[in-house]
């Protein structure tokens, strides 16, 4: 316990004992799963108990349902006809209150996910900047809809209006940001919001949630606990859930959608699996190329769905890639996540380390060669990254998404080889191609954005800047998150319109002059 620094110590278990459905913070007193942290606190290893969260059932999911279903109301409720400038009130007022929760959430961060104290404090100010990103777009958004257009003889009003209740499930891997990034745009667009966290990274939601009961009407956000079977199945089935807003694993998507009695009726946001891989060329810089495949590959520890998970190097250089690559990769540095300089950290899911040795003993059977010396030696928390050479189409890990520090390498002579493969694959989000030579890359490029969504030229595939669309092919996505792109993604296109005659201008002229109407106005917010 002394190597722990006093500050990130578990001095108190956090007893997650209520939750949040109709404006109330309800008392929990049924059963209680128990929150374990696979970081050891002690000198002989043991998980770390954090705390409990209530293990919930259909009861509470159908309670929640109801109140996000009463705070729609058919479209009548407080929250989707409230003026745009009171919604991004309750949301300004949040920000606010959430950014006094900076230390706590950094601190679970680390615990419960495993993610180093640096890209903690990162996900934490991101969302926040997130939060004041999404209003201002909304600001903007708004003033651009404000007006009447004439054509052909009638007058509209065109804005964006809520879509209904939406049920929102984040990952374990960004349980803050990626789980934000539905939330916020989902409920700053007039949509109730029924909101169940990830398996892991969950009680980082504790200290939020006064401010989300504070900060909205009732109804408006429901925060549920328990496990996706049982609290989610008993909300799509209800069919009174329009929008599933996922980020995580495609089965469950597909598992979700089949419940809803009604799929015609059911917008889908999803951010699912992807095997982004990088393309590496005879001219590439390779001192550039090696660095961000590092990074790319195994930025906390490869557990992110815009990871570099298969690498694809020419023949001509694959010998002094892979020789200088497995050098790197045996240099970072192990440790706990407030550990300075730690690179690599525990992996929050216990029967992680068994998956990714089932992977390469599988690549081994099949004729590849881990190639850097500390290649799958294990913790009772973790695995060394192991990297794999030469990489065939029989291997697991060629065909399933690793999640995690495994990076497979395969060389090839013609570059149509990774082409058809990334053609042939079920996933297609973003490709790193790393070259210099632009009669090369300008053909490959006019490729590649047809198979892909983004292209990164000689870096490493990322999510962000948040401006930029994130999205993906196949069963990479469905819908498009950026700031500008999740406010249309959680709304549809509505108006007002009107044949233009003295009759109806006259109306229409009161109902502005008046501000009766929160959808018929052009209110400039600054």
């Amino acid at each position: 316990m002394n190597t722990i620094p006093q500050e990130f110590q578990i001095s108190s278990l956090l007893i997650q004992e209520t939750y949040l459905v109709d404006g109330e913070l309800k008392k929990w007193t049924g059963e209680t799963s128990p929150v374990y942290s696979t970081i050891s606190s002690t000198d002989n290893y043991e998980p770390t108990l954090l705390g409990t969260i209530p293990f919930m059932g259909e009861k509470e999911a159908m309670e929640a349902v109801d109140a996000a279903d009463s705070a729609y109301n058919n479209g009548q409720g407080l929250w989707p006809t409230m003026k745009v400038v009171d919604r991004i009130k309750c949301m300004d007022n949040f920000v606010t209150q959430m950014k006094a929760t900076r230390t706590e959430v950094v601190k679970l961060l680390m615990w419960e996910i495993g993610k180093t104290l640096g890209d903690s404090e990162k996900e934490f100010d991101r969302t926040v900047e997130y939060i004041y990103d999404t209003i201002e777009s909304y600001k903007e958004l708004n003033s651009r809809s404000a007006h009447f257009s004439k054509v052909q003889g009638i007058n509209a009003m065109v804005r964006r209006g809520p879509l209904g209740v939406v049920l929102c499930l984040g990952p374990y891997n960004y349980p803050l940001n990626e789980t934000f990034s539905l939330l916020i745009p989902a409920l700053i667009m007039g949509n109730p919001v029924i909101f169940k966290p990830a398996k892991h990274g969950v009680l980082l939601i504790s200290p939020l949630l006064e401010a989300f009961q504070s900060c909205f009407p009732k109804g408006v956000i429901n925060i549920l606990y328990g496990r996706g079977r049982e609290v989610a199945s008993p909300i799509m089935k209800s069919g009174r859930v329009s929008v599933l807003a996922l980020i995580g694993n495609s089965k469950s998507a597909i598992a979700l959608q089949d419940l809803h009695p009604n799929k015609n009726r059911l917008r889908l946001i999803l951010g699912l699996e992807a095997k982004n891989p990088a393309i590496i060329l005879p001219d590439a810089n390779l001192d550039l190329a090696i660095q961000e495949c590092v990074t790319g590959s195994l930025s906390f520890n490869g557990q992110r769905c815009t990871a570099l998970k298969v690498l694809y190097v020419h023949e001509s250089i694959v010998e002094e890639f892979n020789s200088r690559f497995a050098a790197k990769v045996d240099a970072l540095t192990y440790g706990n996540p407030w550990d300075k300089g730690a690179f690599l950290t525990p992996l929050p899911e216990k029967e992680k380390p068994s998956y990714i040795q089932e992977l390469i003993d599988d690549a081994i059977s099949k004729g590849a060669k881990v190639i850097n010396e500390k290649g799958g030696e294990q913790l009772e928390n973790f695995i060394f990254p192991a990297v794999l050479y030469p990489i065939n189409k029989e291997m697991k890990v060629y065909h399933e998404e690793q999640f995690g520090p495994v990076v497979p390498i395969i060389s090839f002579k013609n570059i149509q080889e990774p082409l058809n493969d990334m053609a042939e694959s079920n996933y297609g989000q973003q490709v790193s191609l790393f070259g210099q030579n632009i009669k090369t890359i300008a053909p490959l490029i006019d490729t590649l954005v047809n198979i892909v969504c983004r292209v990164n030229l000689n870096s490493s595939c990322q999510r962000g800047p948040d401006v930029f669309p994130f999205t993906g092919r196949k069963d990479s996505a469905v819908g498009t998150l950026s700031i500008h792109d999740a406010l249309r993604s959680f709304s549809i296109r509505t108006f007002v319109a009107s044949k233009d005659n003295e009759y109806n201008n006259g109306i229409l002229q009161e109902l502005l002059n008046s501000k009766e109407s929160n959808f018929i106005n052009t209110d400039y917010i600054l």
